[in-house]
């Protein structure tokens, strides 16, 4: 699974939601005097037991630091740390777990990417290639480095439907362009964008390739390597792990070439007063004490979705996401964003409705119990290209059912009738 081209129709859901959802406690919380309906994954998921538990049995157990170590705990803790990069990479088909670098997250794995690559290699007159449908997190880092070096920003547009415009791609990547950075999944409208064609292209002209994850690696049957990029990055809680924990995949060679992020312990081959040598990959890359439990119960959500089979949870977010459209689009006023093709977009449905203020329906839809995001989801640009300040945004993850989707057409329904319409 790599680009929307690949993506199946949907269909009825092959999962059995109810034995998933009876896996996350919290699903069983009440919010406003309502069962809660959570659909707002995409900003971060719920963790299920075997995360929560992993968590716990680490700090009852094998709670030490990492590496070096000559004392039974630091053997174990280290053994769960390091096993915990082998699970991830498996699951996102990386064979080589080295490759696999330990972030905060997709923020901190692109301003990496921007600090170390972008310093080494940019410089005035080159180009790094991003889109007007970027989250922040692949925005700023990059507009920080042009600053720094004064390389030069370019964007590719969207088309009507929120779609990338790639009808100039050829004209836009040249000899300059040095990096092309692009969001796999958009965070905002759903968009599934071709990255591995965007990757060709920008290697045909000597450009390396980022692709932001973020949303794609909790939803797509992921295969990294054979996107054909050079940079991928993702963020744990989004798929299930703890806040606060994510990764960097980046080629052996493009990662062995780049020069360290933080300086610190753990980082480091030798140190002299003037100067040090560096660790191997990844651990070059990963100063200081590591978010040691974050990695534990990353490795164990990885566990949990490849148990649930990552082609089946694709197909259950399709069918949530077909009938989500189907549903909303019968709402008068209501108008959805996003591609209109099921095979182009992902478990997310941003909408307004009327001249509601979104944070005003978020309001009302909360108090049915009804969890969604309202706002311009870090994308400001994207909403200035939509013609909008905001938008609301439903987002579908393994665990939601069509009765929840059934709860939030009737919260806009009652939203509706509050406002007059």
């Amino acid at each position: 699974m790599t680009d929307s081209a690949t993506l199946a129709p949907p269909a009825a859901s092959p999962l059995d939601v109810e034995r998933i959802r009876a896996d996350f406690p919290i699903l069983s919380e009440t919010v406003n005097g309502h069962p809660l309906v959570y659909l707002d994954n995409a900003a971060s998921t719920q963790k299920p037991l075997a995360v929560i538990e992993a968590l716990d049995h680490y700090y009852r157990t094998s709670n030490a630091n990492v590496h070096r170590g000559l004392h039974e705990l630091a053997n174990r803790a280290t053994e769960a740390y390091e096993n915990a990069r082998l699970r991830v990479a498996s699951l996102l088909g990386i064979t080589d777990a080295h490759e696999l670098v330990w972030t905060r997250g997709t923020t901190e794995s692109i301003n990496l990417v921007a600090s170390t690559w972008g310093a080494a290699n940019l410089k005035a007159g080159d180009e790094v290639l991003l889109s007007v449908m970027e989250h922040h997190s692949n925005l700023v880092p990059w507009q920080l480095l042009a600053q720094r070096t004064g390389a030069k920003l370019r964007f590719l547009d969207i088309d009507d439907q929120g779609r990338l415009d790639l009808s100039n791609l050829d004209e836009v990547l040249t000899e300059r362009t040095k990096l092309v950075s692009i969001v796999h999944v958009s965070n905002a409208l759903g968009t599934v964008n071709p990255v591995s064609q965007i990757a060709a292209k920008a290697h045909a002209v000597g450009a390396l390739m980022l692709v932001d994850g973020a949303q794609s690696a909790p939803h797509l049957p992921v295969d990294v390597p054979s996107l054909g990029a050079d940079f991928y990055a993702f963020s744990g809680h989004k798929m299930c792990g703890p806040t606060g924990m994510g990764g960097l995949w980046g080629r052996r060679e493009v990662l062995e070439a780049m020069p360290p992020f933080h300086g610190g312990g753990d980082m480091i081959d030798t140190v002299e007063l003037e100067a040090s040598t560096y660790a191997p990959i990844p651990n070059k890359f990963e100063a200081g004490t590591p978010h040691i439990s974050g990695a534990v119960g990353l490795g164990a959500a990885a566990d949990y979705l490849a148990s649930v089979g990552r082609d089946a949870i694709l197909a259950h977010e399709r069918h949530l996401i077909g009938y989500a459209l189907e549903r909303m689009g019968a709402i008068p006023d209501l108008r959805i964003y996003g591609p209109t093709d099921l095979a182009e977009r992902s478990g997310v449905v941003s909408f307004t409705l009327a001249d509601v203020h979104p944070h005003d329906l978020a309001t009302i839809l909360d108090s049915e119990g009804v969890a969604i995001r309202a706002g311009h989801h870090c994308a400001q640009p994207l909403m200035k290209r939509l013609g909008v300040g905001s938008t609301a945004r439903a987002s579908f993850y393994l665990y939601n059912t069509t009765e929840e989707v059934d709860r939030l057409v009737d919260a806009l329904g009652k939203a509706r009738t509050l406002f007059g319409y």
